[in-house]
């Protein structure tokens, strides 16, 4: 049951005429403040229009609003209850006893049958309404994480394992669109709507006919990145990952290379010492790929490749030549002995003191145009459809080297949208818009996710609140790594403590906000938007050099398999992803944690040797703010008590924008614009300081140094204005309500 306040002049058709009555009128107004009370309890907060309509409530006749949710008895004593136990109620109904007059039993009997017949045909007319309309009990606002559990158990390891095997047999086509026409199939078979090919024609670096190679001066000996010698056997029978070693956007050509030519070096020899890889990993003889590309299409930098943009000629985006080659070759190049342990320490590749040895590099790509395929499909919200939850996945694309591993991918963010949509078949509908991508083009520089982010651009800034990234769901099988926001950093923590089969043995929770390679990036970096990633790794990656993400080595079906022989891992990490991603898209209020990013701030300024004063002070006043704001907004927002609908659609909006005032205009190549995210997770200060540092102490002019404190210092006073400001917006309503 609902009140709806009516004013005398403005009627809806067919009221009873009884409101004509003077004295019920008088009762009415006398009401009015009560009922006002009794809009704001529990249950009314989904008293709101569909925001992407911009409707007023007041003059909207035709508002879909969604009672079922309403809980009267919310209140300690129930909402009706307590009305007929204070005395302003009863005395505002309370009548003086009628005057004793002969009564016409006849008309009394007529007005009880009356009013039985009334009361049975509303008891009926309610039922069948009720029936014959869409169940909305599960609507928004009303999940809790059973229903989430709901959802999430239908997701098995099994079936990800057969949908995984499904899709390695895609990898045979090298036609992208062919592959991403079956991924839209597939999704818009599972109920998803509104699934779209999203092509761009980009500029990409590919490898040439034959593959790169590298010779010895001294010797002669001509080798392949992978270290095995040069021939025409080698050549005839190379294969795609000899091929594929190699770095994407690179200066073609043949080089000399000495010493990096007194330090006026025109190449490098890319290669990750087997010392910093997982025991797991034996990738000694294993060849990769990297791209110098910083995020999409090179001929289009910052806008999107659509038809008709002007496209720059960039063949490469260096004048280095670079080649990855194996750990294998170097060991060859500085003659050095194949066992390299020494009391069980591994000793990493080094070439020994007052030697010097001469190569000569050949390296051959072609660059030309392509079509890059994205898929998008949409499941909208029903109460703020104008708000996006973001998921990204990449699949394969043609000339790409990731193999199997997009196969992984695709699989997870299938599973979830399966589990999803036989909830919605039963009638039930997220808050906020989720909308699922699979991007293409992610091994040369994200492109696909780029010229996206950069084609939808001012609706993204607007509308984003969350990404959630299934890029990489399963890279080794000994540690679950969490990289997050700091505003949700706490939601994170929340989901891993409970997914933990037994509390008292879970191990310590890995979160961190540092950079990661995928296609998160663009939203991370240009929108400033919160993200998650869950994934499974190797503890020894973890503890490696963080360029062992950047490097692209070939993942085959059965090395994912003996990883994850039974999927479980898989599994996990669709239900993590999901729980989040249903949190973020149904909680009235967005789980996220102002207060932690202040604290975050302060954390990345502690035992920096470039902190100064004014940092110091800054960061403090943000806590303060935060603070307030946490306290005063956040804490009534969540209790459904006080819980008003304008207010909380505020308060999301401040929410969502938090991380944008801390996006730079200037970093160092390789480093985030998003500062919140550190290079790596053994590090707590800001990159962009500790990058600036190092540059200082090799130079005499600390200017470099001086533009990052103040990139820094802008940021966090950005910050400190904008949880003001919102608080001041904030103050100002309620008064004007008062």
């Amino acid at each position: 049951m609902a009140y709806q306040k009516v004013n005398a002049d403005q009627r809806a058709p067919g009221h009873s005429q009884y409101l004509d009555n003077d004295d019920l009128q008088a009762t009415a107004l006398d009401l009015e403040w009560d009922m006002e009370k009794e809009l704001e309890e529990p249950g009314f907060d989904q008293f709101q229009l569909n925001s992407a309509e911009n409707q007023n409530l007041e003059n909207s006749e035709t508002a879909d609003l969604n009672l079922d949710p309403i809980q009267p008895a919310t209140s300690p004593k129930g909402r009706f209850q307590r009305l007929q136990e204070e005395s302003d109620y009863v005395t505002h109904y309370t009548r003086s006893a009628p005057k004793s007059n002969p009564c016409n039993f006849c008309r009394l009997l007529k007005i009880f049958c009356t009013a039985i017949i009334l009361f049975i045909s509303g008891i009926l007319i309610g039922y069948y309404s009720h029936k014959n309309c869409p169940s909305n009990a599960t609507s928004s606002g009303t999940l809790d994480l059973h229903l989430y559990q709901e959802i999430l158990k239908t997701i098995q390891g099994e079936d990800i394992k057969k949908s995984f095997r499904n899709l390695v047999q895609l990898y045979k086509s090298e036609d992208d669109m062919d592959i991403s026409k079956k991924i839209k199939t597939q999704w818009t078979s599972l109920g998803l709507e509104d699934v779209q090919l999203v092509n761009y024609s980009v500029l990409l670096n590919l490898p040439g006919l034959s593959p790169s190679s590298v010779t010895l001066s001294s010797s002669g000996q001509c080798f392949h990145p992978n270290g095995q010698p040069c021939s025409e056997e080698a050549r005839k029978w190379s294969s795609q990952d000899l091929l594929y070693s190699y770095a994407a956007y690179s200066a073609n050509g043949i080089l000399e290379l000495s010493l990096l030519e007194k330090t006026g070096f025109g190449g490098v020899l890319l290669y990750i010492d087997p010392c910093d890889l997982p025991k797991t990993a034996n990738l000694s003889y294993n060849t990769f790929m990297v791209s110098l590309n910083p995020g999409g299409d090179p001929s289009t930098p910052g806008y999107p490749s659509i038809d008709g943009s002007f496209r720059q000629h960039r063949s490469n985006l260096t004048s280095l030549l670079v080649q990855p080659i194996s750990a294998s070759l170097v060991a060859k190049l500085i003659s050095l002995p194949k066992d390299r342990t020494t009391n069980g320490a591994c000793s990493p590749l080094e070439l020994p003191n007052n030697e010097e040895r001469i190569v000569n590099m050949k390296i051959q790509t072609v660059t030309k145009f392509e079509t890059v395929t994205n898929v998008v499909g949409y499941l909208k919200g029903v109460t703020f459809p104008d708000r996006y939850v973001i998921v990204g996945s990449h699949h394969h694309t043609a000339h790409s080297y990731n193999r199997q591993e997009w196969a992984s991918s695709t699989a997870v963010i299938t599973a979830f949208i399966r589990a999803l949509m036989l909830r919605v078949k039963r009638g039930w509908r997220p808050d906020r818009t989720i909308v699922f991508c699979s991007w293409g083009g992610t091994a040369f520089g994200n492109i696909g996710s780029y010229e996206w982010g950069e084609d939808f651009r001012k609706v993204l800034q607007r509308n984003v609140v969350a990404y959630i990234s299934l890029h990489s769901p399963v890279r080794g099988n000994s540690s679950l790594h969490s990289v997050a926001s700091p505003s949700l950093q706490q939601l994170v923590a929340e989901k891993n403590k409970f997914n933990c089969p037994r509390r008292d043995q879970c191990p310590k929770t890995n979160i961190s906000s540092e950079q990661i390679q995928d296609d998160a990036d663009y939203f991370i970096n240009h929108l400033g938007v919160p993200t998650v990633r869950f994934t499974y790794e190797d503890i020894k990656t973890l503890e490696g050099p963080s360029f062992l993400s950047e490097a692209l080595f070939p993942k085959h079906a059965t090395k994912i398999e003996e990883m994850d022989p039974f999927f479980n891992l898989h599994e996990t990490i669709t239900k993590l992803s999901g729980e989040v991603i249903l949190q973020i898209a149904n909680e009235p209020v967005l789980p996220f944690n102002a207060l932690d990013i202040a604290l975050e701030v302060q954390n990345s300024l502690k035992g920096d040797q470039t902190t100064t004063p004014q940092l110091l002070a800054l960061a403090s006043r943000l806590r303060e703010s935060a603070e307030l704001f946490q306290s005063d907004e956040m804490r009534p927002a969540n209790d459904p008590k006080e819980r008003d609908p304008t207010r909380v659609r505020m308060l999301n909006d401040l929410l969502q924008d938090m991380e944008k005032s801390f996006l730079v205009q200037h970093a160092p190549p390789g480093f985030y614009r998003n500062i919140l995210y550190h290079l790596d997770g053994k590090t707590s200060q800001f990159s962009i300081l500790l990058e600036a540092w190092e540059h200082c102490k090799s130079l005499a002019s600390n200017e470099t140094l001086q533009e990052a404190l103040s990139e820094v210092l802008n940021s966090i006073n950005a910050a400190q204005v904008y949880f003001k400001a919102g608080l001041d917006v904030f103050e100002s309503v309620l008064v004007g309500k008062n």
